[in-house]
Parts: structure tokens; sequence; C-alpha cells
């Protein structure tokens, strides 16, 4: 039947370039993507090269882009944290020009310490005055370059929540929200605007697919047949349409080389014909597809440890996988399975005997996968002045300055010794009296011994009218700078301290101690 369906639609498409064969061709527009997965989207072809819509309806075509005024609405000032609860200014931005500040933000080091990735997140979620432009176009550019980090990042429920106050008008945004709603698993939602509005489809294939998905599929292979013949369909993605509109011939195919790219939007073709794709080799955000109760525990035990490791995910929920069930095999994710199940236990009991011999293992388990500020946030605090016996104790200590109480664990826990004098000294912002044996104990106690009092030179000409752009350089120096180029991370933490954002600095140069985190 599906087989007949598209004879027919190649048939009709056939009728439908004879009835338009003066009108130019339209090219295929390449993807407008600022990440590479990103959907296929926004193909702003001159309208002359379209099939006109009274022909065509409902089978994704591009609307005319409108010459915006400098005085417009912007997306840039939208946030999900006012100003006022993130203690920075509104004027963050500065006389930055907004492309430049889009690039900054897209060319950050995704592999940030927790405390300058928390900070980040802050910056990208801030509700901030937009920066300067130039002229229209480069409107929105920032709010998108926001929204594609929180996708880099895995963090798919505040880039919802940022895209949710845009509104789904404008071709670039909505391409985003479409992305995100297949793989948060709310492709209904998404198809159901591109149901209202038929030309916000960001491609043909995503036209495609809510029609099917909408129960039409009779107009789902019109289309597939018009945009094929059009050659509005890249010869990648005619196969995998073709099995995803027939699925006799899907059971019938042999297995599909995957996608290059995978999209969303392919990812979820391939699990609609039965083959689904690993998320442990495609970018963070897919994660998110596998903490639904469909899939096994395992793969959502590894997708929440990835989404942890990057900060985006709610360490308890990490916790309440782990703690489902006994690990009933051995290796290294049951290993963390079965330690930090041993360790909740034994602190919920408040047997000390029994977190002192659970403690070292849990935490040998999660440092082989960079989990310790997960393990951290969940139990640092508890730890923390607890009559602990041998590695125990340190680790118990170095766990709980990981922790927004830092500096009053610090007084509750200090050890007598040179580390933990300096850590100590770090998390009180003072670091004169402390010792430092090793080249970064002794770059970091310099940055701490006295208040900064100007910042370096790299950032000259930034301050004070580029605020927000040196503390993402700022961010960038010290994240670069752990792997060995010390001076560079000084400048950065003195940078931090000098703009008032002392506690991300002391939270920063513990975590390079603790975490050992030097590329």
């Amino acid at each position: 039947m599906g087989t007949e369906r598209r004879a027919l639609a190649a048939s009709l498409a056939g009728l439908l370039i004879l009835a338009t064969a003066s009108a130019p061709r339209a090219e295929v527009s390449q993807p407008m993507s600022a990440i590479d997965w990103l959907s296929h989207s926004v193909a702003n072809a001159p309208r002359s090269g379209q099939i006109p819509d009274e022909t065509i309806t409902g089978t994704g075509g591009i609307e005319d882009i409108a010459v915006l005024s400098l005085d417009a609405p912007s997306a840039d000032t939208l946030g999900l944290l006012p100003a006022e609860r993130t203690g920075l200014p509104r004027t963050l931005w500065g006389k930055t020009p907004e492309p430049e500040l889009a690039q900054a933000l897209r060319a950050m080091p995704l592999d940030q310490l927790p405390a300058l990735q928390s900070l980040t997140m802050t910056l990208l979620l801030a509700e901030l005055n937009p920066p300067e432009i130039a002229e229209p176009s480069q409107r929105n550019q920032l709010f998108l370059a926001r929204v594609d980090r929180l996708l880099d990042m895995g963090a798919l429920d505040q880039a919802h929540a940022l895209l949710s106050q845009a509104g789904t008008n404008n071709p670039e945004i909505f391409r985003r929200s479409f992305d995100v709603a297949l793989l948060l698993g709310q492709e209904r939602r998404a198809c159901k605007i591109i149901e209202r509005s038929p030309s916000i489809a960001p491609s043909y294939a995503a036209r495609i697919f809510c029609l099917a998905r909408n129960g039409q599929w009779d107009l789902a292979e019109l289309t597939f047949g018009t945009g094929k013949v059009l050659g509005q369909i890249p010869a990648s993605e005619v196969s995998l349409l073709e099995q995803f509109l027939d699925p006799m011939l899907a059971e019938s195919a042999e297995e599909m080389t995957p996608p290059d790219p995978v999209t969303p939007l392919s990812y979820k073709m391939m699990e609609a014909i039965g083959q689904p794709l690993p998320t442990s080799v495609l970018p963070l955000a897919f994660a998110q597809a596998d903490l639904t109760e469909n899939n096994g525990w395992k793969s959502q035990l590894e997708a929440a440890e990835r989404l942890a490791r990057a900060g985006v995910l709610d360490p308890n929920r990490l916790l309440g996988l782990y703690t489902e069930r006994k690990a009933a095999a051995s290796g290294a994710l049951w290993d963390r399975v079965s330690a930090v199940s041993d360790l909740d236990k034994a602190l919920a009991a408040g047997d000390a005997k029994a977190v002192s011999r659970a403690l070292p293992r849990a935490y040998t388990a999660m440092a082989e996968e960079e989990l310790e500020p997960v393990l951290a946030a969940l139990f640092g605090d508890q730890l923390s002045g607890m009559a602990l016996s041998g590695k125990a104790a340190r680790l118990a200590f170095e766990l709980s300055l990981l922790t927004p109480a830092y500096e009053e664990n610090a007084r509750t826990g200090a050890e007598a010794d040179p580390r933990g004098d300096l850590l100590a000294g770090l998390a009180q912002g003072d670091t004169s009296q402390a010792r430092a044996r090793s080249s970064l104990g002794r770059a970091l106690k310099d940055v701490f011994d006295t208040p900064p009092t100007a910042a370096a030179d790299r950032y000259e000409g930034l301050l004070p009218d580029q605020l927000g752009l040196a503390i993402i350089e700022a961010i960038g120096d010290v994240t670069e700078g752990a792997k060995g180029d010390y001076p560079r991370v000084q400048d950065g933490l003195r940078l931090l301290r000098f703009v008032g954002l002392e506690s991300t600095a002391r939270r920063a140069a513990i975590e390079l101690l603790v975490l050992e985190r030097r590329g």
C-alpha cells in the first residue's frame, strides 16, 4: 500500500513540476546550524523558486523573511534568572557587538570546572539588556548562541524553557525548539505547531515526519514525492524517509548505515523503523532520550552519568537510579552502583565505621568517570565534620569543600597538613598563612594571598564597558590554563575576584586542587 501511495505521489509531483516549469528551481539550501547535528532548516530560498503555496499547501515552503527595524523586540533580553538573583548587572554585555559575543560563547571550552560551568549556565540564563547591534540582521544572534551552548552542554530542559519564552514565529528559533522537543520525547507538541503553521517546518523531512505523526499518511507520501522530485530532500535522507513511511519496506530492508550527521529527526526516524542508535557516541544532548523508562536500567544509568558529569542533571536523579535495584553484574558501572549504594546506606544509618570503609571505594569508583562533584553534591555536607578514620577522613574533608557550604565546612573539618591548610585558606579567601608545595598550589596561593587590585593586561580594553566578554575570556583562561599554563590560570582567577565573583574564584581554585583537572 505504501509503495502505491509513493507512486501516486511521484506522479502528482511530476504534474506539479510541469505546471510550474517556467519558474526557476530553488537550490537545496545548506543547514544554517551553529551545531552540526541540528536539523536542516530555514532554507531561505527565493520565493520565485518555490511551487506556489496554493499548489502545495502543507508541504513546508518557507515564508518571506520580514525586514526588522533596529527597535524591534529582541529575544536577547529573555532569560530564566532575573539579574537581581544572579548578582550580575543588567548591563553586563555593555558595548560588545552582538556577533562578537555570540562567537565568544560558542568558542568557550566545554570541559569546565564545576564552578565555571555554573557561572557559564548563569550567563546563559540571565535576563540582561541586549548587546549592541549595527544592523537588524544581527539581532537574536546572542540568543541563538545561548541556546546552542545549552544544547552543547546537554541542558535540554533549560534550552526548552528559554525557547518557550521566544515563541515559534522565528524559523531559526523554532528549528531549535523542534529539535529539543524531539529529544525530550515531546514531538507531538512540536508537530501540532507545524500542523497549524506548515511553513514554519524546519525542512521537508520535518514536515513529512509531522504529517505522519499526526496521522496524515497520504499527505506525507505526497509531500515526500514532491520534495524528492523537486530535489528538496537530500539524497542521504531519501532511503530513511521511504522506510519511515512504509513499515513493510523497513522490515524487509537491510540495516541502514546511520546518517552523518545524526540529527534529532533522523535519530527519531531510525528509532521508528526499528534501528535505534546508541546515544553513547552522539552529542551529549541525545543522552536525554535514554532517561525514559522505555529504556533499560543500564542505558538510563549511562545516560544519567554523562549528563550528571556535565552538571546538567540533578545528582539526586542519578542517586535514585543507582539505588533503584541491586547490581546483578560486575564491572566499572556496576561497581559504582554498588559502591554508592553502600555509602548511601552507611550514611543513612549514621555508622561512621561503615562510612570509613565505604567512602574510599565509592570515591575511587566515581573518580574513574570524573563524577567526584556528583558524589560531593550528594554526600559532601553529610560527611563534613564526621568522625572518620584514615583515608576516609581526608576524602570527606575534600568532598565537603566541593559544596556551596565550602567555607563553613572548611572551618569544621580542616586537616592539619599543608594540603588541608591551603584548601581551608582557599575556601576562606585568604591563603597568606597557608603552605603550598606543588607548582599549582603556589600559583593559587599567590592569587589569594592578597585582595585583587587590578585586572591582568590580557583584559585591557574590556573593562568596564565589556564586562561580560571579560568574564567569558576569564572562564576560558582558567579552563585552558589548567593544562599547565598557570600564569593564565592566575590571570583568570584574579579577573573573577576583581569583578566581584569571589565565590566562583574560590570554588574553582579548590576544584583545581581536589579534582586535579589538568588536561
